[in-house]
C-alpha cells in the first residue's frame, strides 16, 4: 500500500466521525497503554453487587454497555447531545436511564438515591453532589484523567503550559473528596505512554477531545501539523503519556 500524504492523513483526521466515547477508528494509528487495575472489570464487580447506581457523564455510554450485570435501577448522564442520543440507543434495551445533564450542579437525582456512582473521565468533577446522591455507606469509584494527560501534544501545538500542567492533582481530589464528607480508601496513579502513528490520528483527537487544543481546526494549525506529520515520518511516532487516576471514596 502507498504512504499516504500529508494532506490524504489530514483528509481521513478530519473526516472521521467523532461522536460517543469509542476510539475505535485509532486501531493502526494510534496506540496507548491501559491502566493495570482494569477500570470496567472493576465496575462490573461492584455494579453486579447493588441495588442502585449511576454512571456520571457515560459518553456514548459504551464503559457501561460492556458490564455484564447492571442492578435494577440504573441510571446514566451525559451532557454532549450527540453521545446522549448515542447512550440512549446503547443503554435503553438494558434497561438503563440516559438522562441529558448540564454537568454542573445539582445532579437531577433524590438525596440518598444510590448505592455506587461510577464514572470514567469526567470532564467536572462535583463532589458534593456525589455525596449528596450517595446513601450512607455509598461509594464511588471513578478514573479519572490524572495531572498533564497528553501534554506533549496538546504543548506541541500551545507551546509550554506550566500552569495548566499542575491541575488534576490527585492529593487536590483527595483533599476535595473528603471535604465532602466521603473517605478515599483507594487511589492509585499511573502514567501511561501514547504512540502517534500518524498526523489523522493527531486530527481526530483533538477533533474529539476539545479541550486538548481549544479552537483547534485544521486551518489554524496547519504549520504545526505539518511539523508533527515530518516528526513522525523521521521518528515513526509520536510519543506523549496520558496519566490515570483510579479513586474509590465512601460515604460514612
Amino acid at each position: 500500500m502507498a504512504r499516504r500524504t500529508f494532506e490524504q492523513l489530514i483528509a481521513e483526521g478530519e473526516a472521521a466521525p467523532v461522536e460517543g466515547w469509542d476510539f475505535a477508528w485509532l486501531d493502526g494509528r494510534a496506540t496507548e497503554q491501559r491502566p493495570s487495575w482494569g477500570y470496567q472489570r472493576l465496575i462490573a464487580q461492584r455494579l453486579a453487587a447493588v441495588g442502585a447506581a449511576l454512571d456520571i457523564q457515560t459518553g456514548g455510554g459504551e464503559v457501561l454497555a460492556g458490564v455484564e450485570r447492571l442492578p435494577a435501577t440504573m441510571a446514566a448522564t451525559e451532557s454532549w447531545p450527540p453521545n446522549v442520543a448515542k447512550a440512549t440507543a446503547l443503554l435503553h434495551p438494558r434497561g438503563v436511564v440516559v438522562v441529558a445533564d448540564p454537568d454542573e450542579p445539582p445532579l437531577p437525582f433524590a438525596d440518598a438515591a444510590f448505592d455506587l456512582v461510577v464514572s470514567r473521565h469526567p470532564a467536572t468533577i462535583w463532589w458534593a453532589e456525589i455525596a449528596r446522591v450517595l446513601r450512607p455507606g455509598g461509594t464511588y469509584l471513578a478514573q479519572h484523567v490524572g495531572p498533564a494527560s497528553g501534554f506533549e501534544l496538546i504543548e506541541h501545538f500551545l507551546g509550554p503550559q506550566p500552569e495548566a500542567r499542575r491541575r488534576r492533582d490527585p492529593r487536590d481530589e483527595r483533599r476535595a473528596a473528603e471535604a465532602a464528607g466521603l473517605t478515599v480508601v483507594d487511589q492509585r496513579v499511573e502514567r501511561l505512554r501514547i504512540e502517534i502513528l500518524d498526523v489523522g490520528a493527531a486530527v481526530y483527537l483533538l477533533r474529539k477531545l476539545v479541550w486538548w487544543v481549544p479552537g483547534f481546526s485544521v486551518e489554524r494549525y496547519r504549520d504545526r501539523l505539518r511539523a508533527l506529520h515530518e516528526r513522525i515520518e523521521a521518528d515513526g511516532a509520536f510519543v506523549a503519556h496520558s496519566s490515570r487516576v483510579l479513586i474509590e471514596a465512601r460515604k460514612a
